[in-house]
């Protein structure tokens, strides 16, 4: 009974992470698309002056505890639901403080004055793309003694990684937007 009680609770898992993945695709992919085109099409999206990189490092500093916190807020509970079953909850809580400590520190503190002079743009797409890999990498050196090597399975965490880290951007944009922060 308990075999199949697993199986069950893997598979409604496995099935939640699947729907979740897919509405994303559906629904959230498209909107930005339309949103992106709408912003070009009534030339919201020109600026005045580029948007640059200003932070100091000491405001650097003030922000990297309060942005932490809210990046593991928003990551945490994604990769609590959706990592591997095969993972403990307290070594999925784990991975969703940890992978955020390791690369939240490089993003906020080192990556802003490394592009001080470049577009924000540049920053963005340096900084948001070096998170998700580099937790993805962690994971992988973290855990690959304990999943099993199915493709599927780390292919899945993976994903859940880079969404995780997907919405913490988009909660970190929505901050940026309202001036809540104002630092970057």
């Amino acid at each position: 009974m308990s075999v199949n009680s697993n199986y069950n609770d893997n598979n409604r898992g496995a099935h939640l992470c699947n729907l979740f993945t897919s509405t994303i695709a559906r629904v959230l992919l498209p909107l930005l698309v339309i949103h992106l085109a709408c912003l070009s099409a009534f030339a919201l999206d020109v600026t005045i002056e580029p948007t640059v990189t200003t932070s100091r490092p000491s405001e650097l500093w003030l922000f990297l505890p309060a942005g932490y916190l809210v990046s593991v807020a928003l990551e945490t509970p994604v990769l609590l639901v959706g990592l591997s079953k095969q993972l403990s909850f307290r070594q999925r809580l784990f991975a969703g403080l940890w992978l955020t400590a390791c690369t939240y520190p490089i993003v906020v503190l080192v990556l802003p004055i490394r592009f001080a002079d470049a577009p924000r743009s540049l920053y963005l797409l340096v900084a948001e793309t070096f998170a998700p890999v580099a937790e993805c990498a962690l994971f992988w050196l973290a855990f690959r003694r304990q999943l099993d090597a199915r493709t599927q399975t780390w292919l899945r965490n993976f994903a859940v990684i880079v969404i995780a880290n997907l919405l913490s951007f988009i909660g970190g944009e929505l901050l940026n937007a309202t001036r809540w922060f104002g630092l970057f």
